[in-house]
């Protein structure tokens, strides 16, 4: 394995960290609630009374952020190595994997994994496995 120096950017990859951290902190140290983000989409489709503006905000500043970025820095240039019908089968595919694991990557990886949640923790090491052999077979059997 070869690192791609120029494509290597750990400045940024810090500052989105951080930003992610802090958000997730002000959003349990200020509204008690976890950011995961299946649960914060969940919560807006199922129209539960008091909730609906906390996560239509959290929801919309998320969609906003990459118009907001692209209109004060260089736009950034996507490169998606696959078509739609895999898009689709992916994104099928994290769906169902967020139902049966009871919560997102945010919500595990990022919350649970801070409050040292066992269930968080056995949830995101098998994201993590299922992004592995998924990346292995796509690279290598396919």
């Amino acid at each position: 394995m070869t690192l791609n120096w120029p494509a290597f950017t750990p400045g940024s990859a810090l500052a989105g960290g951080v930003l992610i951290g802090l958000a997730a902190a002000l959003l349990v140290l200020l509204g008690g609630r976890i950011a995961g983000i299946s649960g914060i989409l969940g919560g807006l489709l199922r129209r539960v009374p008091g909730e609906r503006a906390w996560r239509l905000a959290f929801i919309v500043g998320l969609a906003a952020a990459p118009w907001l970025y692209a209109a004060l820095a260089a736009p950034l240039q996507p490169r998606i190595d696959t078509g739609w019908a895999t898009l689709l089968l992916a994104g099928l595919l994290v769906g169902i994997g967020t139902r049966y694991g009871a919560g997102c990557t945010s919500g595990h990886g990022v919350c649970g994994l801070s409050r040292l949640s066992l269930r968080s923790a056995v949830a995101t090491a098998t994201f993590m496995a299922a992004g592995f052999a998924t990346v292995f077979v796509a690279r290598h059997l396919f």
